[in-house]
Protein backbone atom coordinates (compact mmCIF):
# COMPACT_ATOMS: atom_id res chain seq x y z
CA UNK A 1 0.00 0.00 0.00
CA UNK A 2 1.65 3.26 -1.16
CA UNK A 3 2.11 6.14 1.26
CA UNK A 4 -0.02 8.44 -0.90
CA UNK A 5 -2.87 5.94 -0.77
CA UNK A 6 -2.56 5.61 3.01
CA UNK A 7 -2.63 9.38 3.45
CA UNK A 8 -5.61 9.60 1.09
CA UNK A 9 -7.42 7.03 3.23
CA UNK A 10 -6.56 9.03 6.35
CA UNK A 11 -7.97 12.19 4.77
CA UNK A 12 -11.14 10.38 3.65
CA UNK A 13 -11.76 8.96 7.13
CA UNK A 14 -10.81 12.22 8.89
CA UNK A 15 -13.91 13.93 7.54
CA UNK A 16 -16.12 10.84 7.24
CA UNK A 17 -16.15 10.57 11.05
CA UNK A 18 -17.41 14.17 11.25
CA UNK A 19 -19.77 14.23 8.29
CA UNK A 20 -21.70 11.25 9.69
CA UNK A 21 -23.48 13.57 12.15
CA UNK A 22 -22.47 17.23 11.73
CA UNK A 23 -25.15 18.11 9.17
CA UNK A 24 -27.87 15.92 10.72
CA UNK A 25 -27.44 16.54 14.46
CA UNK A 26 -30.03 19.34 14.26
CA UNK A 27 -32.54 17.00 12.60
CA UNK A 28 -31.86 14.44 15.35
CA UNK A 29 -32.11 17.06 18.11
CA UNK A 30 -35.32 18.76 16.95
CA UNK A 31 -36.96 15.39 16.15
CA UNK A 32 -36.47 14.26 19.75
CA UNK A 33 -38.10 15.48 23.01
CA UNK A 34 -34.91 17.46 23.64
CA UNK A 35 -35.80 19.84 20.82
CA UNK A 36 -39.41 20.58 21.71
CA UNK A 37 -39.05 23.16 24.50
CA UNK A 38 -39.41 26.93 24.29
CA UNK A 39 -35.65 27.37 24.56
CA UNK A 40 -34.72 24.47 22.26
CA UNK A 41 -33.10 26.77 19.71
CA UNK A 42 -30.85 28.37 22.31
CA UNK A 43 -29.89 24.97 23.70
CA UNK A 44 -29.02 23.63 20.26
CA UNK A 45 -27.06 26.79 19.51
CA UNK A 46 -25.03 26.13 22.65
CA UNK A 47 -24.43 22.51 21.63
CA UNK A 48 -23.21 23.50 18.18
CA UNK A 49 -21.04 26.24 19.64
CA UNK A 50 -18.85 23.55 21.25
CA UNK A 51 -17.13 23.19 17.85
CA UNK A 52 -16.03 26.80 18.11
CA UNK A 53 -15.12 26.74 21.80
CA UNK A 54 -12.89 23.69 21.42
CA UNK A 55 -11.24 25.33 18.39
CA UNK A 56 -10.10 28.21 20.59
CA UNK A 57 -7.65 26.20 22.65
CA UNK A 58 -7.30 22.53 21.69
CA UNK A 59 -5.35 22.84 18.38
CA UNK A 60 -2.72 25.02 20.10
CA UNK A 61 -2.38 22.66 23.07
CA UNK A 62 -2.13 19.50 21.00
CA UNK A 63 0.30 21.27 18.67
CA UNK A 64 2.63 21.86 21.61
CA UNK A 65 2.31 18.20 22.68
CA UNK A 66 3.12 16.98 19.16
CA UNK A 67 6.02 19.42 18.89
CA UNK A 68 7.64 18.49 22.19
CA UNK A 69 6.58 15.15 23.63
CA UNK A 70 4.54 12.69 21.55
CA UNK A 71 4.61 11.37 17.98
CA UNK A 72 1.96 13.18 15.94
CA UNK A 73 0.51 9.97 14.46
CA UNK A 74 0.14 8.42 17.93
CA UNK A 75 -1.51 11.51 19.40
CA UNK A 76 -3.78 11.58 16.35
CA UNK A 77 -4.77 7.95 16.88
CA UNK A 78 -5.43 8.38 20.60
CA UNK A 79 -7.64 11.42 20.00
CA UNK A 80 -9.73 9.62 17.37
CA UNK A 81 -10.27 6.56 19.57
CA UNK A 82 -11.37 8.78 22.46
CA UNK A 83 -13.61 10.75 20.10
CA UNK A 84 -15.21 7.54 18.85
CA UNK A 85 -15.84 6.32 22.41
CA UNK A 86 -17.63 9.57 23.25
CA UNK A 87 -19.82 9.27 20.14
CA UNK A 88 -20.84 5.76 21.27
CA UNK A 89 -22.21 7.34 24.46
CA UNK A 90 -24.46 9.86 22.68
CA UNK A 91 -27.42 7.43 22.22
CA UNK A 92 -27.59 7.17 26.03
CA UNK A 93 -28.18 10.91 26.38
CA UNK A 94 -31.77 12.14 26.56
CA UNK A 95 -31.56 15.75 27.74
CA UNK A 96 -30.08 18.80 26.04
CA UNK A 97 -27.88 19.89 28.94
CA UNK A 98 -26.07 16.55 29.10
CA UNK A 99 -25.80 16.41 25.31
CA UNK A 100 -24.01 19.77 25.43
CA UNK A 101 -21.24 18.40 27.64
CA UNK A 102 -20.96 15.12 25.72
CA UNK A 103 -20.61 16.87 22.35
CA UNK A 104 -18.18 19.33 23.93
CA UNK A 105 -15.93 16.47 25.04
CA UNK A 106 -16.21 14.89 21.59
CA UNK A 107 -15.14 18.17 19.98
CA UNK A 108 -12.22 18.55 22.41
CA UNK A 109 -10.91 15.27 21.02
CA UNK A 110 -11.87 15.82 17.36
CA UNK A 111 -11.13 19.45 16.45
CA UNK A 112 -7.33 19.26 16.92
CA UNK A 113 -7.15 16.21 14.65
CA UNK A 114 -7.94 18.40 11.63
CA UNK A 115 -4.67 20.31 11.91
CA UNK A 116 -2.81 17.19 13.07
CA UNK A 117 -3.87 15.30 9.93
CA UNK A 118 -2.40 18.09 7.79
CA UNK A 119 0.83 18.11 9.82
CA UNK A 120 1.20 14.33 9.53
CA UNK A 121 0.65 14.44 5.77
CA UNK A 122 3.11 17.31 5.30
CA UNK A 123 5.79 15.63 7.42
CA UNK A 124 5.57 12.27 5.68
CA UNK A 125 5.37 13.70 2.14
CA UNK A 126 8.34 16.04 2.66
CA UNK A 127 10.41 13.29 4.26
CA UNK A 128 9.70 10.99 1.31
CA UNK A 129 10.72 13.65 -1.20
CA UNK A 130 7.29 14.52 -2.62
CA UNK A 131 6.35 17.98 -3.91
CA UNK A 132 3.77 18.91 -1.25
CA UNK A 133 2.21 21.68 -3.36
CA UNK A 134 1.36 19.19 -6.11
CA UNK A 135 0.71 16.04 -4.10
CA UNK A 136 -1.21 17.27 -1.06
CA UNK A 137 -4.30 18.92 -2.71
CA UNK A 138 -5.42 15.70 -4.48
CA UNK A 139 -5.04 13.91 -1.14
CA UNK A 140 -6.97 16.59 0.80
CA UNK A 141 -9.89 16.67 -1.64
CA UNK A 142 -10.68 13.09 -0.56
CA UNK A 143 -11.50 14.53 2.86
CA UNK A 144 -14.42 16.42 1.33
CA UNK A 145 -15.43 13.26 -0.53
CA UNK A 146 -15.35 11.38 2.79
CA UNK A 147 -17.65 14.00 4.31
CA UNK A 148 -20.08 13.60 1.39
CA UNK A 149 -20.03 9.78 1.59
CA UNK A 150 -20.74 9.98 5.33
CA UNK A 151 -23.74 12.26 4.72
CA UNK A 152 -25.10 9.85 2.12
CA UNK A 153 -24.52 6.89 4.44
CA UNK A 154 -26.45 8.56 7.26
CA UNK A 155 -29.33 9.48 4.95
CA UNK A 156 -29.62 6.17 3.08
CA UNK A 157 -29.46 4.09 6.29
CA UNK A 158 -32.36 6.09 7.75
CA UNK A 159 -30.14 7.46 10.51
CA UNK A 160 -30.61 11.21 10.10
CA UNK A 161 -33.32 11.43 12.78
CA UNK A 162 -31.87 8.91 15.24
CA UNK A 163 -28.69 8.30 17.21
CA UNK A 164 -27.33 5.72 14.76
CA UNK A 165 -25.51 8.58 13.01
CA UNK A 166 -23.21 8.85 16.04
CA UNK A 167 -22.61 5.09 16.05
CA UNK A 168 -21.59 5.28 12.37
CA UNK A 169 -19.17 8.09 13.19
CA UNK A 170 -17.88 6.32 16.29
CA UNK A 171 -17.08 3.05 14.51
CA UNK A 172 -15.24 4.89 11.73
CA UNK A 173 -13.32 7.02 14.28
CA UNK A 174 -12.05 3.98 16.20
CA UNK A 175 -11.00 2.30 12.94
CA UNK A 176 -9.17 5.47 11.91
CA UNK A 177 -7.52 5.71 15.32
CA UNK A 178 -6.18 2.17 15.07
CA UNK A 179 -5.12 2.71 11.45
CA UNK A 180 -3.12 5.81 12.37
CA UNK A 181 -0.73 3.71 14.48
CA UNK A 182 0.38 2.00 11.25
CA UNK A 183 1.44 5.29 9.63
CA UNK A 184 5.15 6.21 9.38
CA UNK A 185 6.47 7.75 12.56
CA UNK A 186 6.22 11.52 12.96
CA UNK A 187 8.36 12.21 16.06
CA UNK A 188 8.35 15.56 17.89
CA UNK A 189 10.27 18.22 16.02
CA UNK A 190 11.10 20.10 19.20
CA UNK A 191 10.81 23.28 17.16
CA UNK A 192 9.74 25.27 20.19
CA UNK A 193 12.63 26.42 22.37
CA UNK A 194 12.64 25.33 25.98
CA UNK A 195 13.28 28.94 26.89
CA UNK A 196 10.33 30.25 24.90
CA UNK A 197 7.66 32.06 26.87
CA UNK A 198 4.15 30.68 27.14
CA UNK A 199 3.07 33.55 24.84
CA UNK A 200 5.45 32.28 22.14
CA UNK A 201 4.52 28.63 22.70
CA UNK A 202 0.83 29.36 22.21
CA UNK A 203 1.47 31.51 19.15
CA UNK A 204 0.03 34.61 20.83
CA UNK A 205 2.63 37.00 19.40
CA UNK A 206 0.34 37.38 16.39
CA UNK A 207 -2.11 39.31 18.55
CA UNK A 208 0.05 42.38 17.99
CA UNK A 209 -1.53 42.48 14.52
CA UNK A 210 -4.61 43.99 16.14
CA UNK A 211 -2.52 47.13 16.52
CA UNK A 212 -2.59 47.53 12.74
CA UNK A 213 -5.85 49.16 11.58
CA UNK A 214 -6.11 47.20 8.33
CA UNK A 215 -5.38 43.84 9.96
CA UNK A 216 -7.68 44.59 12.88
CA UNK A 217 -10.47 45.40 10.43
CA UNK A 218 -9.76 42.20 8.49
CA UNK A 219 -9.97 40.08 11.65
CA UNK A 220 -13.17 41.88 12.68
CA UNK A 221 -14.84 40.99 9.38
CA UNK A 222 -13.44 37.45 9.67
CA UNK A 223 -15.31 37.16 12.95
CA UNK A 224 -18.51 38.68 11.54
CA UNK A 225 -18.54 36.35 8.55
CA UNK A 226 -17.46 33.46 10.76
CA UNK A 227 -20.81 33.89 12.49
CA UNK A 228 -22.49 32.84 9.24
CA UNK A 229 -20.16 30.01 8.15
CA UNK A 230 -21.81 27.23 10.18
CA UNK A 231 -25.46 28.36 10.05
CA UNK A 232 -26.49 26.13 7.15
CA UNK A 233 -24.54 23.24 8.67
CA UNK A 234 -26.51 23.83 11.86
CA UNK A 235 -29.97 24.22 10.41
CA UNK A 236 -29.92 23.21 6.73
CA UNK A 237 -30.93 19.57 7.09
CA UNK A 238 -33.61 20.15 9.71
CA UNK A 239 -35.00 23.00 7.55
CA UNK A 240 -35.49 20.59 4.64
CA UNK A 241 -36.78 17.85 6.94
CA UNK A 242 -39.39 20.21 8.41
CA UNK A 243 -41.24 20.31 5.09
CA UNK A 244 -42.72 16.97 6.23
CA UNK A 245 -44.91 18.99 8.61
CA UNK A 246 -46.65 20.70 5.68
CA UNK A 247 -49.58 18.69 4.25
CA UNK A 248 -48.77 19.65 0.65
CA UNK A 249 -45.37 17.95 0.92
CA UNK A 250 -45.42 15.31 3.68
CA UNK A 251 -42.82 12.74 4.67
CA UNK A 252 -42.74 11.14 1.19
CA UNK A 253 -41.47 14.30 -0.48
CA UNK A 254 -38.14 13.72 -2.25
CA UNK A 255 -36.61 16.71 -0.46
CA UNK A 256 -37.69 15.37 2.94
CA UNK A 257 -36.57 11.78 2.31
CA UNK A 258 -33.19 12.74 0.88
CA UNK A 259 -32.53 16.04 2.62
CA UNK A 260 -28.99 15.09 3.63
CA UNK A 261 -28.10 14.01 0.10
CA UNK A 262 -29.42 17.32 -1.22
CA UNK A 263 -27.33 19.17 1.36
CA UNK A 264 -24.27 17.23 0.18
CA UNK A 265 -24.45 19.19 -3.09
CA UNK A 266 -22.90 21.99 -1.02
CA UNK A 267 -19.79 19.92 -0.37
CA UNK A 268 -19.63 18.78 -4.00
CA UNK A 269 -19.79 22.43 -5.04
CA UNK A 270 -17.02 23.22 -2.58
CA UNK A 271 -14.61 20.84 -4.32
CA UNK A 272 -15.38 22.43 -7.70
CA UNK A 273 -15.12 26.08 -6.66
CA UNK A 274 -11.69 25.46 -5.17
CA UNK A 275 -10.44 24.93 -8.74
CA UNK A 276 -11.71 28.38 -9.84
CA UNK A 277 -9.99 30.36 -7.08
CA UNK A 278 -6.67 30.98 -8.92
CA UNK A 279 -8.56 32.56 -11.84
CA UNK A 280 -10.71 34.78 -9.64
CA UNK A 281 -7.78 35.88 -7.48
CA UNK A 282 -5.67 36.82 -10.51
CA UNK A 283 -8.53 38.59 -12.26
CA UNK A 284 -10.20 40.40 -9.35
CA UNK A 285 -7.85 40.38 -6.37
CA UNK A 286 -8.25 39.26 -2.78
CA UNK A 287 -10.68 41.96 -1.60
CA UNK A 288 -13.18 41.39 -4.42
CA UNK A 289 -12.97 37.61 -4.02
CA UNK A 290 -13.75 37.97 -0.31
CA UNK A 291 -16.62 40.32 -1.23
CA UNK A 292 -17.92 37.74 -3.74
CA UNK A 293 -17.98 35.26 -0.86
CA UNK A 294 -20.07 37.57 1.31
CA UNK A 295 -22.54 38.22 -1.49
CA UNK A 296 -22.70 34.45 -2.08
CA UNK A 297 -23.78 34.06 1.55
CA UNK A 298 -26.57 36.56 0.89
CA UNK A 299 -27.73 34.31 -1.95
CA UNK A 300 -27.17 31.11 0.05
CA UNK A 301 -29.56 32.23 2.78
CA UNK A 302 -31.94 34.16 0.51
CA UNK A 303 -32.53 31.21 -1.82
CA UNK A 304 -33.28 28.98 1.17
CA UNK A 305 -35.80 31.59 2.38
CA UNK A 306 -37.88 31.28 -0.79
CA UNK A 307 -37.19 27.64 -1.71
CA UNK A 308 -39.60 24.73 -1.35
CA UNK A 309 -39.75 21.06 -2.46
CA UNK A 310 -41.82 21.75 -5.58
CA UNK A 311 -41.75 24.99 -7.57
CA UNK A 312 -38.90 26.33 -5.48
CA UNK A 313 -36.68 23.23 -5.59
CA UNK A 314 -34.35 24.97 -8.03
CA UNK A 315 -33.70 27.63 -5.39
CA UNK A 316 -32.68 25.00 -2.85
CA UNK A 317 -30.36 23.35 -5.38
CA UNK A 318 -28.89 26.69 -6.46
CA UNK A 319 -28.34 27.64 -2.81
CA UNK A 320 -26.30 24.46 -2.34
CA UNK A 321 -24.25 25.25 -5.45
CA UNK A 322 -23.60 28.83 -4.30
CA UNK A 323 -22.27 27.46 -1.00
CA UNK A 324 -19.02 26.44 -2.69
CA UNK A 325 -18.22 30.05 -3.54
CA UNK A 326 -19.50 31.33 -0.19
CA UNK A 327 -17.36 29.00 1.90
CA UNK A 328 -14.19 28.55 -0.16
CA UNK A 329 -13.66 32.07 -1.45
CA UNK A 330 -13.42 33.70 1.97
CA UNK A 331 -11.49 30.96 3.73
CA UNK A 332 -8.83 30.58 1.04
CA UNK A 333 -8.53 34.22 -0.04
CA UNK A 334 -8.50 35.27 3.62
CA UNK A 335 -5.71 32.80 4.31
CA UNK A 336 -3.75 34.17 1.34
CA UNK A 337 -4.28 37.74 2.57
CA UNK A 338 -2.70 36.76 5.89
CA UNK A 339 0.11 34.96 4.08
CA UNK A 340 0.99 37.97 1.91
CA UNK A 341 0.63 40.77 4.48
CA UNK A 342 2.26 39.42 7.66
CA UNK A 343 5.88 39.00 8.69
CA UNK A 344 7.28 35.50 8.19
CA UNK A 345 8.23 35.25 11.89
CA UNK A 346 4.56 35.27 12.96
CA UNK A 347 2.90 34.00 9.78
CA UNK A 348 1.88 30.60 11.19
CA UNK A 349 0.53 32.23 14.32
CA UNK A 350 -1.33 34.78 12.19
CA UNK A 351 -2.97 31.95 10.24
CA UNK A 352 -4.00 30.43 13.55
CA UNK A 353 -5.45 33.77 14.60
CA UNK A 354 -7.43 33.97 11.36
CA UNK A 355 -8.86 30.51 11.98
CA UNK A 356 -9.59 31.40 15.60
CA UNK A 357 -11.55 34.51 14.59
CA UNK A 358 -13.60 32.67 11.94
CA UNK A 359 -14.07 29.12 13.24
CA UNK A 360 -13.61 30.05 16.89
CA UNK A 361 -14.98 33.41 18.04
CA UNK A 362 -17.18 34.02 14.99
CA UNK A 363 -18.67 30.53 14.87
CA UNK A 364 -19.27 30.61 18.64
CA UNK A 365 -21.16 33.90 18.49
CA UNK A 366 -23.06 32.77 15.39
CA UNK A 367 -24.17 29.54 17.07
CA UNK A 368 -25.24 31.18 20.32
CA UNK A 369 -26.92 34.28 18.87
CA UNK A 370 -28.72 32.41 16.08
CA UNK A 371 -30.25 30.00 18.61
CA UNK A 372 -31.47 32.90 20.75
CA UNK A 373 -32.87 34.82 17.75
CA UNK A 374 -34.69 31.76 16.38
CA UNK A 375 -36.29 31.07 19.78
CA UNK A 376 -37.32 34.68 20.41
CA UNK A 377 -38.47 35.84 16.99
CA UNK A 378 -39.08 32.86 14.71
CA UNK A 379 -40.55 30.06 16.86
CA UNK A 380 -44.25 30.60 17.62
CA UNK A 381 -46.19 28.85 20.38
CA UNK A 382 -46.69 25.72 18.25
CA UNK A 383 -42.89 25.32 17.95
CA UNK A 384 -43.08 25.22 14.14
CA UNK A 385 -40.17 27.39 13.03
CA UNK A 386 -40.64 30.25 10.57
CA UNK A 387 -37.86 29.16 8.25
CA UNK A 388 -38.62 31.90 5.73
CA UNK A 389 -38.02 34.56 8.36
CA UNK A 390 -34.97 32.76 9.75
CA UNK A 391 -33.15 32.52 6.41
CA UNK A 392 -34.20 36.01 5.36
CA UNK A 393 -32.77 37.51 8.57
CA UNK A 394 -29.51 35.62 8.00
CA UNK A 395 -29.41 36.92 4.41
CA UNK A 396 -29.91 40.52 5.55
CA UNK A 397 -27.12 40.07 8.10
CA UNK A 398 -24.72 38.82 5.40
CA UNK A 399 -25.70 41.76 3.15
CA UNK A 400 -24.96 44.30 5.89
CA UNK A 401 -21.55 42.69 6.50
CA UNK A 402 -20.81 42.73 2.75
CA UNK A 403 -21.70 46.42 2.37
CA UNK A 404 -19.62 47.43 5.40
CA UNK A 405 -16.69 45.36 4.11
CA UNK A 406 -16.87 46.96 0.65
CA UNK A 407 -16.89 50.46 2.15
CA UNK A 408 -14.46 50.14 5.06
CA UNK A 409 -11.84 47.60 3.98
CA UNK A 410 -9.22 49.19 1.72
CA UNK A 411 -6.94 46.89 -0.27
CA UNK A 412 -5.53 47.47 -3.73
CA UNK A 413 -5.12 44.56 -6.12
CA UNK A 414 -1.72 44.09 -7.74
CA UNK A 415 -2.22 41.81 -10.80
CA UNK A 416 1.53 41.03 -10.79
CA UNK A 417 1.37 39.32 -7.38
Amino acid sequence: MSIKFRLTLMSFMQFFVWGAWLITIATYFFSSPMGSGVDAGAKFGAIFSTLAVSSLFMPALTGIIADKWLNAEKLYGILHILYGCVLFYVPQVHDADTLYYVIFVAMIFYMPTISLSNSIAYTILKRDGFDVVKVFPPIRVWGTIGFIVAMWTTNLTGSKTNANQFVIGGIAAVILGIFSFTLPKCPPQKSISKDASIIEQLGLKAFKLFGNYKMALFFLFSMLLGGALQLTNMYGDTFLDDFRKMPQYGSESFVVKYSTIIMSISQISETLFILTIPFFLKRFGIKKVMLFSMLAWVLRFGLFAYGDPEGGLWMIILSCIVYGMAFDFFNISGSLFVETTTDSSIRSSAQGLFMMMTNGVGAFLGSKISGFVIDKYFTPANYVKDWHGIWLSFSIYALVVAVLFAVLFKHKHDPKQ
